[in-house]
């Protein structure tokens, strides 16, 4: 009885979280926790309950997990994601930065080559500790990256209530001076909910949150701005950020604008594509905005080249902290090393 209410404690506390700040990485791990006691509950009553059927179906999700991280489950992977990395190849510019999904393919290949070969039984005992090390940061990494995607498709579930003052569109880059068809759906999307929003309460101003780069001839806010214009949108609900060149400063000139017309007092959220959503919104606290997020869809294709992509930027958001970490359990089995050496010699 105990056992089964653990999952709901911990839910409960993942609710407590979720509720005051979807956008922590926090809240990916407090959600998971339930799920893995779950699990552990299943298994409980799978091994100790004396019907056969009843022992089948607890098993059942526990099978799936180890299945799902298992070298089948990790080739499958591999596999899907080669695919996905041709398709990406043939529909978008050959470049690196579109090449991820290529990339992760073969390091998770050459990740199961290396743990079949197993290198280390042709070493000596000593260096134990060192490939213990590198086990211990891939489970790391394979927690922070769980954590990620959890919290990632939480705060896609945000529903912003329509009593907001201004929408923050976030550019993306233009093309030959023109919207393209990705920054045309984060305009789309801020579009979409000014309207639910005019047709339920009020009207909310549309911030195009946009600089000019070297090879563009106007600012990407103005270009954003026209578009919407086209859409049916009324210029004088329409505002323009023209300095920015990265998301970080998308919201902090946007806040700057929105505290000189309301000082401070408003509401506010922003509009991107889905992949972009979270770390937008870290930006968006890093910047002092309580805003919540909208995100546009985008093609599977193309999402899942960009989801590595973002898992690596957050990554090196914090960078510090992961430095840390992987530093100490580094340092620890390197201590480990010397003395396994010491007492052979």
């Amino acid at each position: 009885m105990i056992i089964g209410a653990i999952p709901v404690i911990l839910f409960l506390v993942f609710l407590a979280f979720y509720l005051t700040e979807p956008g922590r990485m926090i809240n990916g791990f407090l959600f998971n926790l339930p799920i893995c006691s779950i699990l552990f509950f299943c298994g409980y009553l799978g091994f100790s309950s004396d019907i056969m059927i009843l022992r089948i179906v607890a098993v059942i999700p526990i099978g799936i997990f180890i299945l799902g991280i298992s070298v089948f489950g990790l080739f499958a992977l591999a596999i899907g994601l080669f695919l996905n990395g041709r398709i990406m190849m043939k529909k978008e510019s050959r470049r690196l930065a579109n090449s991820l999904t290529f990339i992760l393919a073969i390091a998770l290949l050459v990740m199961m080559v290396v743990r079949i070969i197993n290198p280390s039984r042709f070493l000596p005992e000593y260096f134990a500790p060192i490939f213990s090390s590198v086990d211990l940061i891939m489970i790391y990494l394979f927690l922070h990256l769980s954590n990620f995607l959890s919290t990632y498709f939480l705060y896609q579930l945000n529903r912003p209530t329509y009593n907001q003052d201004f929408i923050i569109v976030l550019g993306s880059g233009l093309i030959n001076d023109k919207v393209p068809p990705l920054l045309a759906s984060r305009i789309d999307k801020g579009i979409d909910f000014y309207r639910n929003q005019t047709a339920a309460a009020f009207p909310p101003t549309l911030i195009f949150s946009g600089g000019q780069g070297a090879d563009e001839k106007l600012p990407e806010a103005e270009a954003m701005q026209k578009y919407a214009v086209g859409q049916g949108i009324p210029i004088e609900h329409t505002l323009t950020e023209t300095r920015s060149v990265n998301t970080l400063q998308n919201m902090l000139y946007s806040k700057e604008i929105m505290d000189s017309l309301k000082e401070g007092k408003y509401n506010s959220i922003f509009a991107t594509n889905n992949f972009h959503l979270f770390r937008a919104g870290l930006y968006a606290r890093m910047a002092g905005l309580k805003s919540q997020g909208i995100g546009s869809k985008t093609a599977f294709y193309y999402w899942l080249n960009a989801m590595i992509r973002e898992y690596i930027a957050v990554i090196v958001m914090q960078r510090k902290r992961h430095l840390i970490v992987t530093g100490i359990i580094f340092v620890f089995s390197l201590l480990l090393y010397l003395l396994s050496i010491k007492a052979v010699y």
